[in-house]
C-alpha cells in the first residue's frame, strides 16, 4: 500500500529503535528568533498606524524614532544569540588528535 501524508519517524529507520535523534539547535532558535522578530515588529506597527491615525506624528524626530524602534531589539536579540552561542562553543571539549 502507498504511503501517504507526513512519515512519523525518518525513513530507514526500524520501528523498534531507541536511538536519540538529533536537535539542530541553531536552526530551532534561529526559526524562534525571526517569528519572535516578526511579531514584534508587527505589534508596533500596528500600535503606530493607531496612534498616527489618532494624533499623527507631531515631528519628524518621532518618525526618525520608528526604524530604531521597530528593528533595534530583533537586532539586539540576534547579537545577544550570537554571543551567547560564542560563549557555549567555549565549553566544548577539545577532540583529540586535532
Amino acid at each position: 500500500m502507498a504511503q501517504f501524508g507526513i512519515p512519523r519517524r525518518p525513513a530507514g529507520l526500524a520501528a523498534n529503535t531507541n536511538e536519540p535523534q538529533q536537535v539542530n539547535w541553531r536552526r530551532g532558535l534561529f526559526r524562534i528568533w525571526i517569528l519572535m522578530s516578526a511579531a514584534w515588529i508587527m505589534g508596533w506597527v500596528v500600535y503606530l498606524a493607531l496612534h498616527a491615525i489618532q494624533t499623527g506624528f507631531r515631528s519628524t524626530a518621532e518618525a526618525l524614532s520608528i526604524p530604531v524602534l521597530l528593528f533595534g531589539p530583533p537586532i539586539a536579540l540576534f547579537l545577544f544569540g550570537l554571543a551567547a552561542g560564542w560563549a557555549f562553543r567555549g565549553f566544548r571539549t577539545d577532540k583529540p588528535g586535532g
